[in-house]
Parts: C-alpha cells; structure tokens; sequence
C-alpha cells in the first residue's frame, strides 16, 4: 500500500539517485540584509501551556495559494517568500555561474536517448524511452509471441505503439507528474492518473488504445492509482479535505463521477486505504491501513458488482500483506513475529487461525517480502542493514542466495508480473555501481545483466571507494554508516564530508549510486549515509527504538556517527556538512538544535520542522495518520515529549551553521509555512555571521520539481551553497 507520508523528496531522491577563500568571505558578512518577517502574536494553548507563534501568519490555503485573484493575505505572504528567494539568490551570486555549471555537467551526464528494459505481461511488451532534450517519459507497447523465451525487444522501433507521450501531456504545465497506469484485461483501455499542481490529487482518464484517444469520463480527487474489475468497471480510491484516501469507489464507463458508486468508507481517521487487482487476476483488493496496522478486503474480479469481504479483521499492532496464488494465500505478517515471517493459507479459509507458517520469525533478519512463482520463491531480506535475495524451489525445498559483492549496497526483486515463470527479475545499484537490472534464472542460478545505467562521458567505478563502518551509540548500540569518496581523497581529516540522513516510517536509507553525486565527489568530497534508528536498517526493532517516545535516538545517533567520521579522519573538523529532506529536514533541525558548534552547513529540504503545532491540526494532511509515528500532542505527555524536540520550538540562541532551506508553495505533506517560519526564527536567535537562506519553489510541491532534468536545478543549487561554504569554488 502506498502511504502518503512525510518521505523522502524527489530532489532528495535525485540527490541520493542522482576554490577561492573569498568566496566563503563573502558569505558571512552582513552586506546583505535578509528579509524582516513581521512578527505578529498568536498564542497557541495546550494541556496549560502557551506558546507564542509570532510567524502563524505566513500560513495560507491551498486555495489562496491557487487562486488567480490573490487576497491581501496571499499578496503578503507570496511577497515575503518572492523576497527571501530575491535574497537567497543574491547571497548565493557568487556562485551563480557554478549553479549553471553543476546543472549542466550533471545533466550531460544523464543519456537523454534512453530506453528501459520491457516487461512482459497479458501478451504485449511494455517499455518507455526517454527522447534527447525532453524531461518525460514516452510510454509504449507492442505484442509479444507465445514463445516461452522470446528476446526482449528495444521499446522503440517497429511494432512499438505509443500509450501515453508524458512530453505532450505536460505541455502548458508547470509542473506534471503522471500516476500510476493501469491497462484492461482485453488490453483496450489505459486508466492513467495526472497531477499538474503538486498536490497530488490525480485526475483520472481513460485512453482507447486503438484509437489514442481518451474517453469522456474523468475522475476527480483520486490518488491517481486504481483496479480493473472487468474491461468496464474500474475501482479508485477518493480523497477527502485533508488528502487523507478515505473511499473506494466503482465508476462504470461511460457514466459521470458523480454517479459512482461508494463500495468502501474508512472512517478512522488514522487509516488511509488503496486498490488494486492481485497479480494473479482473480481479486479485486482494497487495502486500508495506518502506521501500525492495516485490512485487506477482496472481491472477485468475476464479480465486478459484488461486496468486498474482510481477508483478515484488523487488530491493534497487526500488518499483513496477502498474495493470491492458485488455491491459497501467502501471507506476510508481524503476528508474533516483530520482524515478520510467511503464511499460508488456503483460497476460502483467510482469517488468522487458518494460517501455517512458512518462513519463521527471525530476531536478526528482517523479511521484507516475498515474490511467488509457479514452483518458485524469492524471499527479500534485511541482515546487518543489508539486503538479500534468497530463491526457494518450491517442488524441491532447495534454495540458493544471488551473490552481492559491494560492501555497502541495495539489491530488490523488480517487475515481474508473470506467475508462471522461472526468470526473476532483480535491481542492483550500489553507491559505486550505476542502477542495474539483471535476469535471473531460477533454475540454473546464473545472471544476464541487460542493462546498467549508463554515465555519459564515462565513468570507472574503480576510481571510487565504497566502505560501510559503525558508529558507538551513547547506549552501545552499533550505527551503520555508508561512505563514498574518490580514490585519490585523502582519508586524513582534511577532507568535506557531507552526512545524509532521514530516520522516520522504517524507511531504510540504501545505498544507492547518483551520477549527480559525482560533482561532489569529484570536487574532494566524502559523502556517507548515516543508518539512525527510525528506519528499519537493522529489522523493526531498530524502527521502534527511534519513533515515539525513542525519538531522540534518531538525533543522538546521527550526531555520534558525524563524530565518529571526525575521530576516523573522513572528515575536516571545519567542513563537516548535514543533509535531509522532510522528516529527515526534521532530524537536519533537531541536531543543528543540539549541536550547532558541529556543523559548518546544513541542507534541510521541505523540512518537517513545526512538529507540534502541525500534529495539533487535524484539519491539514498527515496528522491523523501519524499518530502512531509521533505520538498525538492532544495527550499530554506525547505534547511534552514533541516540545522537547521540535525544532521550531527549541531554537536557543546560538551560532548556527549556514543554512539552506527549501521547500515548495503546494507541499501536500510539508507545508511551506514551517521552513517559512522556521527559518525566520532560527534569524532571530542566530548569533554567527553564516547564512540562512530560504529557496521555495514556487510552482511545486514536496517533490520538487517535476522532469528528469529540472529537478537537476535543485541538486546544483544545494551543490553549489556546500561547495561555497567548503570554499571549493574555483575563481
């Protein structure tokens, strides 16, 4: 299921994907004023308590922020962040040039002809390619053969039908980004999703595939993902005022939304629910759930007017995931088992006393999924942070594990939607080696790779130094920390280091590799990931030690593994840097609170940094359903607990290190007015000569900018602010 949650940013994903003194001069004096937030008293009261948010002005609807006839309080407020934008610009103009630079040589280092690997499904091929000098995607198709082991075919050519040309579809948009695309079982129809606000509410269309065109209907408000019943009935999940997925509805083609029918209502207002068709056909699946707990129901895709039954009932603490296979259930589960283990049950026998155990519960492994097959199994798994895919002949019990060599490095199970088949396709990518796609023969164990990215200009992956090292946290548990650097880097405490880190929803921070990093690294960084309790690196209780009333281990476990890095020589003491995007702009807030004597620079991308007050509003995205992350501040000892450390209510006054804050106008999951405020504050208590600077983007949301390359703009402006404070720019 796809949680809508305070993750990761596109610009940090393209990030983690993707020299003179008077420079750094330059940036702390004082010639350049920022600008004057008014302050205005508001208090807030809770459990007795007053704080006073003399920024709660800045906060505007999605509708003051849409509207073409701005009032007087959107007049204000656009002006305030067009002026801190105006004064980032003019602070970073020394390196202005080298802005335009980075964005340049990362993007030639992307292959802008490009063309994935097809998948094969219900008898087509299905790719994309990217065309040279365009920012999206064109999608496309054509009929495979009933060969069992016919040659996967280049998506472009002869034979090669176009579905959905995103370059076209994004044409008079500031911003587009394309949901999820569902084909109808007789291959005639595509239900696509589209967003050009950044809101992530998706209007869903209908396209005829043998005529390109799109059909009249329209669905409004959706998640833009759905199911197909049959090639008529199609099922979508609707979102309500605090984009909170709330309902499942069946739309007829041919019919108006405002006729479809309502066939699932969640009404706890920490769940949010999905649907999908199983991979085996047979089902239609709604799936509902919160941070700790979720239901699945099914309806047979046979019976496309039905009622969805309950597959298992929630229950506090429960996660489950079911896949239909012919004549049973698979089921993974945290049922007894903290870090999960594997089910099965049989096709009319689902709940819970039915269940027999395949896979037990391990302390030390966490078992992250399952793919089933025909007669085989892969079974995707953490050990020490790291991932593994094991493959299990199911007639014969014999497994085998696909071999990874990279000390640090993420391997996962890719698009494999064919049940009856004995090739597993699988990603590989580690923070040397560009993204990977290989087929794997289940029964010989042997690998092809059929395609690597493929870095423009070259690219030696032997001239580049992978280590994987562990911090001592205060408590003597032991930190993973991910390292990256070029060969010719001394490891002599003299070098930039720059800490990535994120710590919230059992995210695992994996080792990926980014073209982009490149300008980085090959500029003198060092770049690490630091694995801080709060995601799920090390199993789910490595999740639980770093949420809730353990939250503060995320901030102490970031700050010991920056200081270990400085005691084992991969850093200058004088240029050591941080990095995170939402909640991890949160951690970024909360050790810069702590610890601000440690840092030269900080990046805090749309950081979640308000926590309290946000977490106090039920009527703005995310705060219901966050709950069990956070804690509810309505209580009092979780609202005392967030006041501890949320990084806008414990601004000291201090020497902060410089600071480069950014967010978008229409975030969804963080809104704009906490780095707004935020940095506005954090101003009003700094007591060094370093910068703080606020970039919001304007026309976007949390992901950043949309297209492959714009996005890039993003990357080389947070390049360029690092590379300035290290005094890495050349004259």
């Amino acid at each position: 299921m796809k949680h809508m949650i305070r993750t990761l940013p596109l610009a940090a994903i393209a990030f983690l994907t993707a020299c003179g003194n008077n420079v750094h001069e330059m940036t702390t004096t004082e010639s350049l004023a920022p600008p004057q937030a008014e302050k205005i008293a508001h208090e807030l009261v809770a459990h007795g308590h007053t704080r006073n948010d003399e920024y709660y002005w800045m906060r505007l609807s999605e509708e003051q922020r849409s509207t073409a006839v701005p009032d007087d309080q959107t007049k204000k407020v656009l002006a305030y962040l067009n002026a801190e934008n105006a004064y980032t610009n003019d602070v970073l103009a020394p390196v202005k040039q080298l802005r335009e630079d980075l964005f340049a040589e990362m993007k030639s280092r992307i292959k802008e002809t490009d063309l994935s690997i097809p998948y094969r499904e219900n008898g087509y091929w299905y790719g994309s390619r990217f065309v040279a000098g365009k920012e999206y995607a064109v999608h496309t198709r054509r009929p495979s053969s009933a060969t069992p082991n016919e040659a996967i075919p280049l998506p472009e050519g002869e034979g090669w039908t176009d579905i959905l040309d995103e370059n076209k579809m994004a044409e008079g948009h500031d911003y587009f980004d394309l949901g999820d695309y569902e084909i109808s079982p007789d291959n005639g129809l595509c239900a696509y999703g589209v967003d050009t606000v950044s809101r992530r509410q998706y209007v869903i269309r209908f396209r005829d595939l043998s005529t390109g065109e799109d059909l009249p209907d329209a669905i409004t408000n959706t998640d833009g993902s759905g199911a197909w019943a049959d090639n008529k009935t199609f099922f979508y999940s609707r979102k309500d005022k605090t984009l909170r997925s709330y309902k499942i509805f069946r739309h007829i083609l041919g019919t108006d939304e405002k006729g479809d029918v309502e066939v699932f209502h969640e009404k706890d207002g920490a769940f949010s629910c999905d649907v999908y068709r199983s991979r085996s056909d047979k089902f239609v699946v709604i799936v509902t759930g919160s941070t700790l707990s979720n239901e699945e129901l099914l309806m047979p895709t046979t019976d496309p007017l039905g009622t969805f039954t309950v597959f298992q009932k929630r229950e506090a603490d429960h996660e489950y995931s079911a896949q239909h296979v012919p004549g049973k259930f698979y089921i993974l589960t945290n049922w007894n088992a903290k870090n999960f283990r594997l089910m099965e049950c049989p096709e009319d026998k689902t709940s819970k006393e039915h269940w027999k155990e395949v896979i037990a519960h391990r302390d030390d492994v966490l078992l992250e999924d399952a793919d089933l097959f025909r007669d085989h199994m892969v079974i995707s798994e953490r050990k020490l942070g790291l991932m593994h895919l094991r493959v299990r002949k199911l007639s014969t019990g014999a497994e085998h594990e696909i071999a990874f060599n990279d000390p640090a490095y993420v391997a996962y199970s890719g698009t494999n939607p064919e049940w009856d088949s004995s090739v597993l396709r699988y990603g590989y990518t580690s923070l040397t080696t560009p993204g990977s796609v290989y087929q794997h023969d289940m029964n010989a164990n042997t690998d092809t790779l059929l395609k690597q990215q493929e870095v423009v200009g070259g690219y030696n992956a032997s001239e580049y130094k992978s280590e994987r090292v562990w911090a001592t946290a205060k408590d003597g548990m032991k930190v993973p920390i991910s390292l990256v650097y070029k060969s010719g880097t001394a490891i002599s405490g003299s070098a930039p280091l720059l800490l990535y880190g994120y710590g919230s929803y059992g995210s695992s921070m994996d080792p990926t590799f980014s073209s982009a990093r490149l300008s980085l690294l090959d500029r003198g960084f060092v770049f690490a990931l630091a694995h801080v309790r709060g995601g799920e690196d090390l199993g789910r209780e490595w999740y639980d030690s770093g949420k809730m009333e353990h939250k503060v281990n995320t901030f102490t476990d970031f700050i010991v593994c920056a200081e270990h890095l400085l005691a084992n020589k991969y850093a200058d003491p004088k240029r050591l840097y941080c990095m995170g995007g939402s909640a991890g702009g949160l951690l970024i807030g909360a050790v810069v609170n702590m610890r601000p004597d440690l840092w030269d620079a900080a990046v805090a991308q749309v950081p979640f940094v308000d926590v309290v007050t946000t977490m106090l509003d039920s009527t703005i995205p995310l705060t219901t359903g966050e709950y069990d992350e956070w804690g509810d501040p309505n209580e009092k000892e979780a609202y005392d607990r967030m006041l501890a450390y949320s990084p806008y209510d414990n601004i000291k006054d201090a020497a902060y290190p410089a600071l480069l804050v950014t967010t978008g106008l229409h975030d969804s999951q963080v809104q704009y007015w906490e780095p707004a405020k935020w940095v506005a504050r954090l101003r009003d208590h700094h007591k060094g000569p370093a910068p703080i600077l606020l970039h919001t983007n304007m026309e976007a949301g949390h992901g950043g900018a949309s297209g492959r390359f714009e996005r890039l703009k993003e990357v080389a402006l947070e390049y360029a602010f690092l590379l300035m404070q290290a005094d890495l720019v050349k004259e």
